[in-house]
């Protein structure tokens, strides 16, 4: 069970209704990225003990190289020396490297959406006035004819009546 604190972060990003697929997927991996991150601080400061050349021997140390290792800045300060924590090392590029793909597609596809959205309104309004201005043409056709009528009718019985 998740504490609650951690519970309400899961909701957040992950949305129940109303949260379209793509925006579920980026607060999905942003959650998993969160875990791989503590947890492989933790696993990686576990696997490094003990080895003379080790530089990843603190928690919070461990905690910079995975941000630096998610993120792909690697600036190289801080680097796993043993095979394990090499392979820590991967599962945290792989999932950061997937993370940011996700989260980069989800923004892509809002910004896609939203401008699809404003189109289909531009396009919605356009139609609209069309059919007002079509509307309006045919009603003052309407009233022109009727005053021709009119003004034939009334020449006729001018006309009939002289």
């Amino acid at each position: 069970m998740l504490p609650g604190f951690l519970t309400k972060a899961v909701d957040l990003l992950l949305g129940r209704e109303g949260r379209s697929l793509h925006l579920k997927a980026a607060g999905g991996a942003t959650v998993v990225l969160g875990i791989t991150m503590l947890v492989g601080s933790g696993a990686v400061v576990a696997a490094e003990r003990g080895d003379v050349a080790a530089n990843l021997t603190t928690y919070p140390r461990a905690l910079w190289w995975s941000i630096e290792t998610a993120t792909t800045v690697g600036y190289g300060d801080f680097y796993p020396v043993t095979l394990w924590g090499r392979l820590i090392g991967s599962v945290v590029m792989v999932v950061g490297i997937t993370t940011y793909g996700i989260v980069t597609a989800a923004l892509a596809t809002w910004f896609v959406g939203r401008e699809d959205v404003r189109r289909r309104h531009l396009a919605r309004s356009a139609e609209e006035a069309a059919h007002r201005l079509c509307d309006e043409t045919a009603h003052a056709l309407h009233e022109r004819f009727d005053r021709v009528e009119r003004m034939l009718t009334s020449k006729e019985t001018e006309g009939g009546a002289g």
